[in-house]
């Protein structure tokens, strides 16, 4: 049984529906493990020194935001955790829209609600109005330590949460050069038109998924299957320690959450902080040669380790 994300209310007006937050999607990629060819031991990819090519311990590693060429302002995690919005556990709609309204290149990423004990009718009430009116409800919600930007919408007997994309995260069409203008502008034929709306009358017919599959992945498991029952097609790997929480250094997420709580979530208290905290970490620039200003912030009890002549390590990508 899958496990909730969280469980919280779901908010309308005056109503409020106990629900828990669950994943609406299943991930079907097959994972695969780099391996060297000579003895098939795993790759292990370190944190190395750009410079020096030492590798650098999760305590001497900050996060830092280049905000130049070869420029960088660090940010400490109490400065993080200043622009991160308040942990609240409730989906709250703003605004009831037109479903036909939002643009398809929204949609993001889907979460199912489902309800709590005894809340069904609160739910059932929302979801049988909201599927009769042709509207979708408009909330934000704060998962884990981020809020997006969602909307709540009936779909058979479920309400999907979907999360949506802010207007910055998507490109603007004119930005490239698409044609435009009347079909008589590229000499298409009203004989075209129509035989070309006869192709796709043709053509036409109802939506069903599941006349879809991934082909390519059957074919790969298929492959794996018969290299797996085969006399040394198969090698043995020893599982290494799972890297610790903070191993992804997700600098880019982070900006894109302080500039949308800036500019979009202008109801959190937590905004005004986050703007000073830019401005205070502003002052602490790194110099334009990051190896150097590395070696200078390297705390004095870190120990150089002696470089060592054996085959160059990867760097962390």
């Amino acid at each position: 049984m899958a496990r909730p994300i969280w469980t919280g209310t779901l908010s309308f007006g005056l109503l409020n529906v106990p629900v828990s937050l669950m994943s609406g999607e299943r991930r079907t990629d097959l994972q695969f493990r780099m391996l060297d060819s000579r003895d098939k031991k795993p790759i292990r990819f370190e944190r190395v020194n750009a410079d020096t090519g030492e590798e650098v311990p999760w305590k001497d590693i900050v996060k830092a935001f280049e905000y130049d060429k070869g420029s960088y302002v660090v940010l400490e995690e109490g400065d993080i955790k200043s622009a991160a919005p308040e942990s609240h556990e409730t989906v709250e709609v703003e605004s009831f829209v037109d479903a036909a309204q939002i643009d398809p290149r929204y949609f993001e990423k889907p979460y199912l609600l489902v309800p709590g004990k005894k809340a069904e009718k609160g739910y059932v009430l929302l979801r049988e109005t909201l599927r009769s009116t042709g509207k979708v409800g408009i909330a934000k919600v704060v998962v884990r330590t981020r809020e997006y930007l969602c909307a709540v919408m009936p779909n058979d007997d479920a309400l999907v949460l979907m999360i949506l994309r802010y207007p910055q995260e998507l490109v603007d069409p004119a930005d490239f050069k698409l044609p435009d203008g009347k079909l008589s502008d590229y000499r298409i034929s009203s004989k075209e038109t129509a035989m070309a709306e006869q192709l796709i009358e043709s053509m036409a017919g109802d939506w069903d998924p599941t006349q879809y599959h991934d082909e390519f992945r059957a074919r790969l498991q298929d492959v794996l299957t018969k290299r797996i029952k085969q006399d040394g097609g198969t090698t043995t790997v020893e599982d290494e320690p799972a890297p610790r929480e903070d191993a992804s250094t997700n600098v880019v997420d982070f900006m894109s959450l302080l500039q949308k709580s800036l500019e979009a979530n202008k109801r959190t208290p937590a905004k005004k902080t986050a703007g000073k905290t830019v401005k205070k970490a502003a002052t602490r620039k790194v110099s334009k040669t990051p190896a150097k200003a590395a070696a200078k912030k390297a705390p004095a009890k870190a120990t150089k380790k002696p470089a060592k002549k054996a085959a160059p390590r990867r760097k962390a990508g």
